[in-house]
C-alpha cells in the first residue's frame, strides 16, 4: 500500500511538471536567454527625440522650402555634399531603384537629397536622378537633427521619414537594398491600413 501511494505521488509530480514546463520554459526564454525579435533591418528612431527642425532648406536655384512641402508622403533621405562620390552615386540609385519597386506604391514615396555644401552639381548626375529632390542646406543644422551610428556620418545613412513628418527610421551603413526594401514594403502597408 505504500508503495502505490509513493509510486501515485511520483506520476502526480511528473504530469503537474509536464504541463508546467512550457511556462517554465517561456519564462526561461524571455527572462534569461532574451531572444532578438526584431525583424526590422532598419533602426527605429524615436520622433520625440528628433523633431525636424527649420533647416533653412532652398531648391538648386535658391528658392526657400522645408520638407514639409512633402508631408503627407514617406520620404527616403541621404544626406552627401554636392560633389557626389561614388557612394553618394550608390545610394542615389538605390533610393530611386527602392522607390520604383514599390510598384503602384511608388507614388506615396519622395526621394530628397540635402545637400551640405555650394558645390555645384554634375548635370549628368542631375539628369540621371531625375525626381530626386535636391535641396541645399547647412551642414551644421542637419548634424545637429540627425542620429547617426557611433563611427559613421550623416552620409553613410539612409533616413526615412513619415507622412506625419516624423523622422522615423535610419539604416546602416553600406546598406543592403534588398533589406531596405523589405521595411520599406512593411512600412508602406502597415501605413495604408485604416
Amino acid at each position: 500500500m505504500e508503495k502505490t501511494k509513493h509510486k501515485g505521488r511520483w506520476k502526480l509530480l511528473a504530469v503537474i511538471l509536464v504541463c508546467a514546463s512550457p511556462i517554465i520554459l517561456s519564462y526561461l526564454t524571455y527572462y534569461v536567454i532574451k531572444p532578438q525579435s526584431r525583424t526590422n533591418y532598419g533602426a527605429f528612431i524615436d520622433p520625440r527625440d528628433y523633431p525636424i527642425p527649420d533647416l533653412g532648406t532652398t531648391t538648386l536655384d535658391g528658392k526657400s522650402i522645408t520638407l514639409e512641402a512633402y508631408k503627407g508622403k514617406w520620404i527616403m533621405l541621404q544626406v552627401d555634399g554636392g560633389e557626389c562620390p561614388a557612394i553618394c552615386e550608390k545610394k542615389l540609385h538605390d533610393i530611386r531603384q527602392l522607390r520604383l519597386a514599390q510598384g503602384k506604391e511608388m507614388e506615396r514615396i519622395e526621394r530628397v537629397w540635402l545637400i551640405t555644401d555650394n558645390k555645384p552639381i554634375d548635370t549628368i548626375l542631375m539628369r540621371e536622378f531625375d525626381g530626386t529632390h535636391m535641396l541645399r542646406v547647412k551642414a551644421d543644422a542637419v548634424r545637429g537633427w540627425l542620429p547617426v551610428e557611433e563611427g559613421t556620418t550623416m552620409s553613410d545613412h539612409i533616413f526615412m521619414i513619415d507622412p506625419l513628418g516624423n523622422l522615423m527610421m535610419r539604416f546602416p551603413k553600406d546598406a543592403d537594398p534588398n533589406k531596405i526594401k523589405k521595411d520599406v514594403i512593411k512600412l508602406l502597408k502597415a501605413s495604408s491600413i485604416g
